[in-house]
C-alpha cells in the first residue's frame, strides 16, 4: 500500500476520536463549572434529628427567658435568649429547620458559626450569624436586610418566600466551608460568602462586621414575650 493512502487511512479514525475525547472532556468541563456554583451535595449518612419531640437532651439555654415542649414541639417564651445544641460544632453541613410562627408574623432565629460554647446571649449575636427569623421587619423600623432567611443585618435576600404563622416553613441552611447557603420552602433567599461585601451597621443591636468561623455551635433564639416560635424538627446532615 501507497505510505501516503497508509497514513490517511490511520489518521481518519484518529481525528474522530480526538473528537470524541474533545466533546467528553468539553461536558466534563461544563458539569465542573455547574457543581462550582451550588453546594456541595450532602453523600454522607442520613439526616440526624437534633430533637427527638420529648425534652430538650443536648440542648442548653442562655439568656433571659427560655423554651418549653409542648406538644411535641420546641415553643419559645421571652427574652432575648438562646437555645444552643451542646453536641459540639458543626460545619460542612445542612442544618434543616421547620418552624411556624404562632401569630401571622413573629421574631425568632437560627444562629450558625458561633465560635465557642454561649455563656450569654450577645457573643453569638456578634461573633456568630443569625437566620433570620421575621418576615415583616418594617414594622420594627429595619428593612429588607432583616427580613426571614437573611444573615441578619448582613445579606439582601434573593426572595421572600417565608410564609406566615401558623404555616410551616422549612428552612435548610448549607455550611459549605466558607459559604452559607438558605434555602426556604424550596427557595433560596441566601447564598453568602465569608469576604463578600456587606453594609455598614445602621443599629448597635446589629452584629459586629467581621469574618466568621468555618465552624460553630448552632442555636435558635427566644426574641421576646411578644414573639412566640414553634420549632417541630432540628436536623443536621453532612457534607460529602
Amino acid at each position: 500500500m501507497n505510505p501516503i493512502y497508509a497514513r490517511s487511512a490511520f489518521e481518519t479514525p484518529m481525528r474522530g476520536n480526538m473528537r470524541i475525547l474533545g466533546c467528553y472532556l468539553c461536558s466534563l468541563l461544563l458539569c465542573l463549572m455547574s457543581m462550582l456554583d451550588r453546594p456541595a451535595i450532602a453523600q454522607a449518612g442520613d439526616w440526624q434529628q437534633l430533637f427527638g419531640g420529648k425534652d430538650l437532651s443536648g440542648w442548653k439555654h442562655v439568656g433571659p427567658g427560655g423554651d418549653n415542649v409542648e406538644d411535641g414541639l420546641i415553643r419559645t417564651y421571652g427574652g432575648m435568649g438562646l437555645l444552643y445544641w451542646t453536641g459540639g460544632k458543626i460545619g460542612n453541613s445542612i442544618i434543616r429547620v421547620v418552624y411556624r410562627m404562632r401569630d401571622a408574623n413573629d421574631n425568632s432565629g437560627v444562629f450558625i458559626r458561633i465560635p465557642i460554647e454561649p455563656r450569654e446571649e450577645w457573643m453569638p449575636v456578634h461573633y456568630g450569624y443569625e437566620v433570620q427569623i421575621d418576615n415583616h421587619p418594617e414594622t420594627s423600623g429595619e428593612d429588607e436586610y432583616h427580613v426571614t432567611g437573611t444573615l441578619y443585618s448582613l445579606t439582601r435576600p434573593l426572595a421572600k418566600p417565608g410564609k406566615p404563622g401558623p404555616e410551616w416553613n422549612t428552612m435548610e441552611i448549607t455550611l459549605d466551608g466558607p459559604r452559607t447557603v438558605v434555602v426556604l420552602n424550596g427557595v433560596k433567599v441566601t447564598d453568602y460568602t465569608e469576604g463578600d461585601p456587606v453594609p455598614e451597621r445602621k443599629f448597635d443591636f446589629e452584629p459586629q462586621r467581621g469574618p466568621r468561623p468555618l465552624e460553630g455551635y448552632i442555636g435558635l433564639q427566644n426574641h421576646s414575650d411578644q414573639d412566640v416560635v414553634f420549632f417541630k424538627e432540628v436536623a443536621l446532615r453532612k457534607l460529602r
